[in-house]
């Protein structure tokens, strides 16, 4: 039942991470820190630390800025390409590593492939949001990704059966506002 529980929040959490590569990394770090919700093992324990927790919230504070200045944002999301899917290789093998005999390698995998197509979508659709709203719609957005990715991080952990129902309903939002622009059309 663990693993099965594991690899719910190993899957919530890398998606969160590709929106967001920084707020899942500090979720996971501070629950483990300060609550028995999270037992990390060697070397993931590493992430409980204080420094890295400091480290993770100034990281985090840099990202809120950039993230919701038009252009910024875009070489933001370019640095980010990099940096989202390694936060999702590190948080669903941080999160698996304990209850599921997959091979570190492959949980890696797991992880940046579905931070890596989180990231894809978001930095595709960015320069599209830009281009529409004139970069108005740029704050709004972020602040959007960045509430979905604070509560699906939170949803991963403390709710783990969850995220497959909060990804589910993120999924119909999306179609329904593309069926509704095809509409519009």
């Amino acid at each position: 039942m663990d693993g099965i529980l594991n690899l719910a929040s190993a899957f919530g959490l890398s998606t969160s991470a590709g929106l967001n590569a920084y707020i899942p990394l500090l979720t996971l770090a501070v629950l483990s820190r300060v609550t028995n919700l999270v037992t990390l093992e060697p070397p993931w324990d590493t992430l409980n630390s204080w420094w890295i927790i400091a480290l993770l919230t100034v990281l985090l504070v840099i990202e809120e800025f950039a993230d919701k200045i038009p252009a910024i944002d875009t070489a933001n999301d370019i640095i980010q390409t990099v940096v989202r899917p390694t936060a999702g290789a590190i948080l669903f093998a941080a999160t698996t590593q304990s209850s599921i005999n997959f091979h570190p390698a492959l949980a890696m995998a797991c992880g940046i492939i579905t931070a890596g197509t989180v990231h894809v979508i978001k930095a595709g659709a960015r320069p599209v949001v830009t281009a529409t709203t004139g970069g108005v719609g740029n704050p709004i957005v972020s602040t959007v990704e960045d509430i979905i990715s604070g509560v699906t991080s939170f949803i991963a952990i403390v709710f783990p059966y969850l995220v497959l129902i909060w990804l589910l309903l993120l999924l119909a939002l999306i179609l329904l506002i593309l069926y509704r622009r095809h509409q519009r059309a």
